[in-house]
């Protein structure tokens, strides 16, 4: 497939280190850094779930009394 794209001057930096430390053209320098990029495993983002004592307890059985304090929370 052609298509023109415009590269980020980063980007267009590592096409150009790749293209002349392997001596590759400019297609198979994209190729590759793009198949790197879709290859590597996306870093874990880490959940800390953060929670404090309100002092007020409610039934969550009565999901009418529930809404009911929703709503005079507003």
């Amino acid at each position: 497939m052609r298509t023109t794209v415009t590269l980020a001057r980063d980007v267009a930096a590592a096409v150009e280190g790749l293209r002349r430390s392997e001596g590759v053209g400019v297609s198979e320098a994209v190729n590759r850094l793009v198949r790197d990029g879709l290859a590597a495993p996306a870093a874990a983002s880490r959940y800390e779930h953060t929670s404090f004592q309100m002092d007020q307890r409610i039934d969550v059985t009565d999901i009418g009394e529930v809404l009911s304090l929703l709503d005079e929370s507003d």
